[in-house]
């Protein structure tokens, strides 16, 4: 038999996927938006060979995560927790002091760090010229539907058979009388600057107010954290959030609980934020209208974000959306089921990991067929203050709602972790919730690498092991013994819970020794 060899590149695509009377359209998918979710819709379509247009309103990739919240921050929160350690460890006389005034902090280089990590990562992992490699093409401008299945950027109609919305957020503004006049930052210009503020009001205590507030406090600005509740991070395990207050206390931050700001001004060169004081609020002297001054070179706004929707005809393409977001179904479907949408723009979960999960969910259903859904059930997230907090799951207060007395809380103090002792870093906790067969309902870590910590945790939830499978081998001494050491409290609390066991073991013990 005579073997004929084929070239691959002839070969015409199987007839059942071209059906004769099909309308042709140019691509696979849409991607609008280059942040988190739309850059990982985009390559991993390309490289599966999909044909892919990749659609971003501003000039470059990477979206807020890359230039205004998560790089940033966290370049930013390195030099403020570096600095901070010097100062520990010169208070310890472990080093001496550089100069009689003690630490110097150039802004400026704080500044340039900040732009050389975003320029890296610009410049490789986020780069046009990379995604061009994988076949992506990009177009850079606003773009709008014109009809459920129509696309028009840069004064082209495109046509394809899904579209993924993936547009990001924006922080939210209190439309506060005076403050546009006055001037502030938000996390989308406090990069900019290039000097460090003499002193800052930060209005709202969530993730983004305690983690620059904290950064900004240890290199050297007076910081004011102006909360509406009547403690900072409310969506957190109030026992946790407590001890990241306790520590921007001794930062040196000023925080005021159960206020809210009515109106801005300025005098003087400073920026002024009038405060209506709530009950049980500690502001200090209060003038005849019940408000507080605070004074501040800079206001920083922290308050919330908001789902990027406007302007791009969602009505003429039939996707429902509100002020909180695009809605969607489980497998991120809009009210047009070509579309999708996934990200911050959904208004869940405002994580850039959550964001990536999310497009991958809605990059297989756009691709192939709609069967895989979001699940939120395991889903965790950290807060980079130092103490770092990072938590998954249900909080006790959730737990106990949903499973009555069938819940068990196991706490361990990082202080009776060897590691924690030798490096001079004891504060804070790891907290399990569980019920009584063990399975893990939530964690709650606060203190020194929580947000590594908490991923075997995280790998536990959702494999469904229970708690006692924490309890293997982990090196000695490493921080995650942590973890060994709270899911021990499993046994113990029911060993305490179950007098019978104990009086047979003393029995049963007493009988050996009379016998051996």
């Amino acid at each position: 038999m005579e073997l004929v060899f084929v070239d691959p590149s002839a070969l015409q695509p199987l007839a059942i996927f071209s059906p004769p009377n099909a309308m042709s359209v140019p691509y696979d998918l849409v991607v609008i938006g280059a942040g988190a979710a739309g850059l990982v819709v985009a390559s991993a379509a390309a490289q599966l060979q999909a044909k892919v247009l990749l659609v971003e309103a501003s000039d470059r990739l990477g979206g807020d995560c890359l230039w205004y919240g998560c790089v940033p921050s966290k370049a930013l929160l390195c030099v403020a927790h570096t600095v901070q350690r010097l100062r520990r460890s010169v208070a310890a006389g472990w080093v001496a002091s550089p100069s009689p005034a003690g630490i110097a902090v150039d802004y400026l280089k704080v500044y340039e760090h900040i732009r050389a990590t975003q320029s890296y990562i610009a410049n490789h992992a986020d780069s046009p010229d990379r995604f061009r490699q994988l076949g992506v093409e990009l177009v850079f401008g606003k773009g709008r539907f014109v009809d459920g299945r129509t696309f028009e950027v840069a004064g082209k109609r495109v046509q394809a058979r899904a579209f993924v919305v993936a547009t990001g957020s924006r922080p939210a503004v209190p439309p506060l009388p005076g403050l546009a006049e006055a001037g502030y930052l938000t996390n989308e210009s406090i990069f900019d600057l290039t000097r460090l503020p003499r002193s800052v009001a930060v209005m709202g205590a969530g993730p983004v107010g305690c983690e620059l507030g904290q950064a900004l406090a240890r290199l050297g600005s007076e910081v004011t954290l102006i909360a509406s509740r009547d403690h900072i991070l409310p969506k957190v395990d109030p026992e946790a959030a407590q001890v990241v207050q306790q520590q921007l206390a001794q930062d040196g931050i000023r925080l005021l609980t159960q206020v809210r700001a009515v109106r801005a001004g300025q005098e003087q060169g400073e920026k002024l934020l009038y405060l209506k004081a709530g009950t049980g609020s500690a502001v200090g002297q209060l003038s005849e209208a019940g408000e507080a001054v605070i004074r501040a070179e800079e206001i920083l706004v922290a308050a919330g974000r908001i789902p990027n929707v406007e302007g791009l005809g969602l009505e003429a393409a039939g996707v429902r959306y509100t002020p909180q977001g695009i809605q969607v179904n489980s497998k991120l479907q809009t009210s047009n089921p070509r579309i999708y949408a996934c990200g911050d723009v959904i208004g869940g979960p405002q994580f850039t990991h959550v964001a990536a999960y999310e497009a991958a969910v809605a990059l297989v259903n756009a691709l192939f067929f709609p069967i895989s859904r979001a699940r939120y059930q395991v889903i965790p997230w950290a807060i980079f203050t130092e103490p770092e907090l990072a938590q998954v799951g249900l909080t006790e207060s959730e737990a106990r709602q949903q499973y009555g007395k069938d819940v068990m809380v196991l706490k361990q103090e990082f202080a009776e972790v060897d590691r924690a002792q030798a490096e001079a870093a004891p504060l804070g906790f790891a907290k399990v919730i569980c019920r009584r067969n063990g399975q893990i309902l939530g964690a709650h870590l606060v203190g020194s690498q929580a947000g590594e910590l908490i991923h075997e945790v995280v790998l536990a939830m959702s494999r469904q092991l229970p708690v006692s499978a924490l309890t293997g081998i982990h090196i000695y001494p490493t921080r995650s013994q942590v973890n060994a050491k709270v899911a021990l409290q499993y046994r113990k609390q029911q060993l305490a819970a179950n007098p019978r066991l104990q009086n047979f073991l003393q029995g049963f013990f007493a009988w050996r020794r009379a016998w051996s």
